[in-house]
C-alpha cells in the first residue's frame, strides 16, 4: 500500500476509533516508520523555526530522512538497570574492563591529572565513567542521534516531553558546533560520544579543553575527560570526601529506611539507631543514604554519601553509581600494582 493511500485509510478510521491527534500520529508513525508530515513533527519544525530561527526548508529536508526505529522502542522498555545487582555487577566489573581502564589512564595521564587539578574530580572516577558508559570508546552507539531522539520524542509517549526537549537541544548543539544533524551517532536513547552525554548535558557541560574551538566528545579524549570533570564539579562533587561505605545489620530494623530516594538523609546517629554497624569512621556531621543491593543470596548494605549522590546525577540509578564506584577502585588498585 502506498504511503498516501495508507494515510487516507487511517484518516477514514480515525473518527470512529476516536483517536486523539497525537494518538493518530503515533498510529501513522508505527505503520510507516516515517515521521515526516505528521502533526507532532510539523509542530516541532514550526517551533524550531519560530523560536530558534531555523530554516524551515532545511528542517523539512532533515526530517524527510528520519525513521522511527522499532528496536529503540523495544530497548527503552527494558533497561539494564532493572537487573538485580549481582547480574548488573558482572557486566561492568570484569578483568578486561579493569585492564582497559588502567591502559586508558596511562594513555591519557596528562589530561586526567590536569582535569583532577582543575575540577577536583579523581582520575579513577572519570576513567570509570568512561569505562561503564562506552568501554573506553568501543561502544559509543550506532544509531543516528536524530533517529533515536525522534523515535522517542514522537513514538514513545511515556517520555515524549523529555525527548522532544533533547531533540531541540540536539539541533541547537549541531548548529553551535557546525555539525550536520544527520551525522552524529549515539546510543538508542540519543546519548553521544565517549561520555554518553545527552544533548542538554552537552550544551551545559561539554568543554573545549585543548582550545581548538570544538567540544569534541567523540574523538578528543581531553575534551571528554574535562567535560566529565566539569559535569561532576557542577553537580557539587566534594573533593577528597568519601563516596560510600559498607554497613552490617544486626537485625531487620533498617528496612524502614529503604526507599527509592537517593539523597543522603540519615545522620550517623539515626543510622546506628537502626542497629547498623558502619565499616569505617566518618565525620560526625555526615549525612548518608542507606542502600540495599540484591545478591544471589541475601543483600549488600551500603551507606552512600554526597559524592555517591553526585554519581547518580550522571545516571539516576544506584546500580550504575555503585558499578562506577567499584570499577574506579578496581582500576586504581590495579594501576597501583603495576610496576
Amino acid at each position: 500500500m502506498k504511503k498516501y493511500d495508507l494515510i487516507s485509510r487511517l484518516k477514514s478510521l480515525a473518527p470512529p476509533l476516536r483517536l486523539s491527534p497525537f494518538a493518530f500520529c503515533l498510529l501513522l508513525i508505527s505503520c510507516t516508520d516515517n515521521i515526516k508530515d505528521t502533526e507532532s513533527v510539523n509542530a516541532f519544525i514550526e517551533q524550531m523555526a519560530t523560536k530558534h530561527q531555523f530554516d524551515k526548508s532545511e528542517l523539512d529536508d532533515w526530517f524527510e530522512t528520519v525513521e522511527i526505529k522499532q528496536d529503540i522502542l523495544k530497548r527503552i522498555s527494558s533497561p539494564s538497570e532493572s537487573m538485580p545487582w549481582y547480574k548488573y555487577r558482572k557486566i561492568f566489573l570484569t578483568e578486561a574492563r579493569i585492564n582497559a581502564g588502567v591502559q586508558f589512564w596511562r594513555d591519557n595521564a596528562p589530561a586526567l591529572a590536569a582535569v583532577e587539578q582543575h575540577y577536583g574530580i579523581p582520575a579513577e572516577i572519570i576513567t570509570a565513567i568512561i569505562g561503564v558508559e562506552t568501554l573506553f570508546g568501543k561502544n559509543t552507539g550506532n544509531h543516528r542521534v536524530i533517529d533515536a531522539l525522534s523515535t522517542l520524542a514522537f513514538a514513545y509517549p511515556p517520555r515524549s516531553k523529555f525527548f522532544v526537549s533533547e531533540l531541540e537541544n540536539f539541533l541547537l548543539l549541531c548548529r553551535d558546533e557546525h555539525i550536520s544533524p544527520a551525522e552524529p551517532l549515539g546510543s538508542y536513547a540519543g546519548a553521544m560520544g565517549l561520555p554518553q552525554f545527552m544533548p542538554s548535558s552537552f550544551r551545559a557541560y561539554a568543554v573545549d579543553f585543548d582550545n581548538d574551538n570544538r567540544r569534541d566528545i567523540w574523538h578528543n579524549n581531553s575534551d571528554v575527560i574535562a567535560s566529565i570533570g566539569n559535569y561532576f564539579a557542577k553537580h557539587h562533587w566534594q573533593t577528597g570526601k568519601t563516596i560510600a561505605v559498607p554497613v552490617t545489620a544486626k537485625d531487620k530494623n533498617y528496612k524502614s529506611a529503604l526507599n527509592k530516594d537517593l539523597k543522603p538523609n540519615l545522620s550517623l546517629t539515626e543510622l546506628e539507631s537502626l542497629n547498623l554497624i558502619i565499616s569505617r569512621q566518618l565525620p560526625l556531621d555526615s549525612k548518608v543514604k542507606l542502600l540495599s543491593f540484591e545478591l544471589q543470596q541475601g543483600e549488600e548494605l551500603w551507606a552512600a554519601l554526597d559524592n555517591f549522590y553526585v554519581i547518580t546525577r550522571y545516571n539516576h540509578s544506584p546500580l550504575y553509581a555503585m558499578a562506577v564506584y567499584q570499577l574506579s577502585l578496581s582500576i586504581l588498585n590495579k594501576k597501583g600494582s603495576y610496576p
